[in-house]
């Protein structure tokens, strides 16, 4: 008998590999002639040690790692690091980090950092700090390579954050009607995922009614469903730092022959899609499985983004799934399959399911139930 959100309990006993992960850093960094590597995107410093928090630097070298943060968190550090040393600072974590190297070095080493993390700004000061006992350079994306292949662990996390998240469609199905405006159906959508246990959403949920399912990103406003025309629901949760992304298109009112027509376009290319997922596949070709079907469905002018992407303790991770993108998939890469159409003015339909790279093909995490729901 399948739990909903309604009566479930989630709990979460899945340990990571943080000192894994530290290790493997730390042997790729000579490669990459780094004598450390100073990191400042949250996610990776999540992925590496555990911590949380909202203000912190990981500084990776060879003989270790510590973690600067501040007072505010001087607790919840030392009940979620792993694998680091903490140091709580009264300042900046990355001047803290910088002042700590600049104390301990004797001689000038690298210091790899994450260029799209670090403003100009924050560059220019820590060069400052450091005052050339040390020299900054841009390093190549480590940590994101390392995230875009799950481990056991963190597949589990994922599918149990897809299966809470899937559950929520069935609340949408039953507070969708004409005349409820679709902020209520969102806000019930959400009221119930922080009941089952979420930490919160994967990103402001979408649903689109009517001529509004043509926007692709069309968050809940404070618009009506009308009595006729399809509603795009697009949500997602957070659970145990993992994120879920769905996608479903409901239709309300009889549809007519051309949106089924649609609908059944869509659902085929995304279903074209997952079939091409596979080890060894590029990021392009699968895209391309999808827009081949539009294509000869005379609808591909109405495909206005990629096919999907990668998610886990981000909903927008590495690989993108899309033209000229020649990224080749491995198992264990988490990935949406998501494409759609959209006729401006009129209507929208979009089809999404996570799926995860498996030694041969794909597993669909997401329920797979995508027949056209007409309420």
């Amino acid at each position: 008998m399948r739990r909903t959100a309604m009566n479930r309990t989630v709990t979460h006993h899945t340990v990571m590999d943080h000192a894994g992960r530290l290790d493997r850093l730390q042997a790729s960094l000579p490669a990459h002639k780094l004598d450390s590597l100073l990191i400042a995107h949250l996610p990776n410093i999540h992925y590496l040690c555990g911590f949380t928090g909202s203000a912190a630097a990981l500084l990776v070298a060879d003989r270790g790692a510590i973690l600067f943060t501040d007072g505010r968190y001087s607790t919840q550090a030392k009940e979620e690091v792993k694998g680091a040393r903490i140091v709580i600072a009264g300042k900046s974590p990355l001047v803290a980090a910088a002042e700590w190297l600049a104390a301990k070095r004797r001689s000038s080493t690298a210091v790899g950092i994450e260029p799209e993390s670090i403003t100009a700004g924050m560059r220019d000061r820590l060069a400052s700090v450091l005052k050339g006992r040390a020299r900054l350079r841009s390093a190549p994306p480590l940590v994101e390579r390392a995230r875009m292949v799950k481990d056991a662990a963190e597949i589990l996390r994922i599918r149990r954050a897809v299966s809470l998240g899937a559950s929520l469609f069935r609340i949408a199905c039953k507070k969708i009607r004409p005349g409820v405006t679709e902020v209520e159906v969102a806000a019930a959508m959400e009221y119930e995922a922080r009941r089952a246990g979420a930490e919160g959403m994967s990103f402001p949920t979408i649903l689109a009614s009517g001529t509004r399912s043509a926007i692709v990103h069309g968050r809940a406003s404070g618009a009506r469903i009308p009595r006729r025309g399809f509603v795009v629901c697009d949500f997602g949760v957070i659970l145990a730092g993992y994120c879920s992304d769905r996608t479903r298109t409901v239709h309300v009112g009889r549809p007519s022959g051309e949106a089924r027509r649609l609908y059944e376009a869509v659902l085929e290319a995304q279903q074209a899609a997952i079939a091409a997922v596979r080890p060894g596949a590029t990021a392009a070709e699968v895209d391309g499985a999808a827009r081949r079907v539009l294509q000869k469905r005379k609808m591909a002018r109405y495909f206005t983004h990629s096919t999907g992407h990668g998610l886990g303790l981000e909903i927008h991770e590495a690989p993108r799934l899309a033209e000229g993108q020649t990224e080749k998939l491995e198992p264990g890469m988490v990935i949406t399959i998501e494409p759609g159409t959209y006729v401006p003015g009129k209507w929208g339909v979009r089809i999404e399911d996570v799926v995860v790279v498996a030694p041969s093909g794909c597993e669909v995490l997401t329920p797979t139930d995508k027949e056209l729901v007409i309420i």
